[in-house]
């Protein structure tokens, strides 16, 4: 399980946050068929990743620093560097116009 997730969970680490107000923004994303929803905080040069998986209702937390990615899913501590993230293949926006 733990090299099924974490290449999705650390995209989300890849993508620059927008400054958050005091309440955070719940983001959600799928994989593999479970639904995760989790926050991003910026704690100085670290981004914090905190969510669930909905389903089981199983806890992650992920560190992103600049070159390695550290935390724990579940119970379970994970470490893997950054450079083995792998973007997820994102569906194509399409823009109304006038």
């Amino acid at each position: 399980m733990k090299t099924i997730i974490l290449p999705a969970l650390g995209l989300f680490a890849l993508t620059p946050s927008a400054a958050m107000a005091k309440d955070e923004v719940v983001k959600r994303f799928e994989h593999d068929g479970a639904i995760y929803s989790y926050t991003v905080t910026q704690v100085g040069d670290t981004r914090v990743l905190k969510g669930i998986e909905e389903r089981t209702g199983k806890p992650f937390t992920l560190r992103v620093g600049e070159h390695r990615v550290r935390g724990t899913v579940g119970s379970q501590q994970v470490s893997f560097p950054l450079r083995e993230v792998e973007p997820l293949k994102a569906d194509k926006t399409t823009l109304a116009s006038r």
